[in-house]
């Protein structure tokens, strides 16, 4: 694989679905699903949104998941139910406190909905790590060691430290196994 570069699978980053810093929710939706009707390339539609700073530069990224947790009702909680996951709670015990929490709380209808969708992008992205980060003219082995290693779905490209694209695990996998 060391013959085949990131470049080479990258998703360029003017074909992705991309935000500034507070844009609501649902205005990212409508970027994401917006993206995914332009980009034909691929048979693997976009699974997030990346969100930009005021001057362009890429900050954090809001997968589909991170879209479905700023809906749920009380997202700081499930948070800190996560957190008790560090502490060998039994996950019945975990299942436990999200249905009694569940049972308390607002069930998701429309006005909620509305509510979510008014959020600001930044409450709930995730913010990118160092080991998120691969450079164009890294090869394919560099690339496929970072998102193993730290079990990420996608990589940010970079070049000369401006980011370039994003080098996505269903590409990756694709070029892999054509090669069998």
């Amino acid at each position: 694989m060391k013959n085949i570069l990131v470049k080479e699978l990258m998703v360029p980053i003017s074909e992705y679905a991309t935000v500034e810093i507070g844009t609501p929710l649902i205005d990212a939706i409508r970027a994401l699903e917006q993206a995914q009707e332009k980009f034909t390339d691929s048979r693997y539609q976009h699974r997030a949104v990346l969100v930009l700073d005021k001057c362009g530069n890429v900050v954090g990224k809001i997968s589909q998941l991170r879209a479905l947790e700023a809906i749920e009702p009380e997202f700081n909680f499930l948070t800190n139910i996560k957190e008790l996951q560090k502490f060998n709670f039994s996950e019945d015990y975990i299942v436990e406190l999200r249905e009694t929490y569940r049972a308390r709380e607002q069930v998701i209808n429309k006005d909620w909905l509305r509510v979510a969708g008014n959020k600001k992008v930044e409450e709930f992205m995730q913010a990118h790590s160092a080991g998120e980060y691969v450079s164009e003219d890294s090869d394919l082995d560099t690339a496929i060691h970072k998102l193993v290693s730290g079990r990420h779905l996608s990589l940010l490209v970079s070049n000369n430290n401006q980011i370039t694209g994003i080098l996505r695990v269903a590409d990756v996998f694709t070029a892999v196994f054509n090669q069998l």
